[in-house]
């Protein structure tokens, strides 16, 4: 005889909630409000703090910045004649001459023509060394590119630099941070 169970009845499964909806008017709230600060944010900072005819505080910045330009015009005018008609190539030996190792010296009398190195704003100087060396990076004369490199490093400072020497091809001897 077989014994039969009462019927079993599957247990019903709790259904999961559907996600919760965001807001629209919410978010749309909230990014016209950003949009709002945003314009504030921006006229307070144009308006520059107001228009007081009594404040002398541009005044005296445009003195202070006409004292600044006469000094640099002073000793520009104080330097010799020769060292104002320098050229870039002549500065960088020359300091080498006073500061370079004896092999610095010798790979720094090939230097034909330097570009760039007297302007610097630490943000990306890339000034350029050209020489009457032959050969490229796989030439022969890469070791005296290094140091041409090297002694350029010691005579100029940049944040952010990079000198690059090349040959009398135009092609790539060495570069270096500076």
């Amino acid at each position: 005889m077989s014994q039969q169970y009462p019927p079993q009845h599957p247990q019903p499964q709790p259904q999961p909630q559907p996600p919760r909806k965001r807001g629209v008017g919410k978010i749309a709230g909230l990014g016209c409000a950003g949009v709002v600060v945003l314009l504030v944010v921006i006229a307070v900072a144009t308006s520059g703090g107001g228009g007081d005819p009594t404040d002398s505080g541009k005044k005296d910045k445009a003195v202070a910045s006409a004292g600044k330009d006469a000094t640099k015009e002073r000793s520009a005018k104080e330097k010799s004649p020769a060292e104002s008609s320098r050229t870039q190539a002549e500065e960088f030996r020359s300091c080498v001459a006073e500061s370079g190792t004896p092999t610095e010296k010798a790979a720094v009398e090939h230097v034909t023509k330097v570009t760039g190195a007297d302007k610097r704003n630490d943000i990306l100087d890339a000034p350029e060394v050209f020489t009457d060396f032959s050969g490229g990076l796989a030439g022969p004369h890469q070791g005296q590119g290094k140091l041409i490199a090297s002694a350029f490093t010691s005579c100029y400072e940049s944040d952010n630099g990079l000198v690059t020497v090349y040959d009398k091809n135009g092609e790539v001897l060495a570069n270096a941070n500076y």
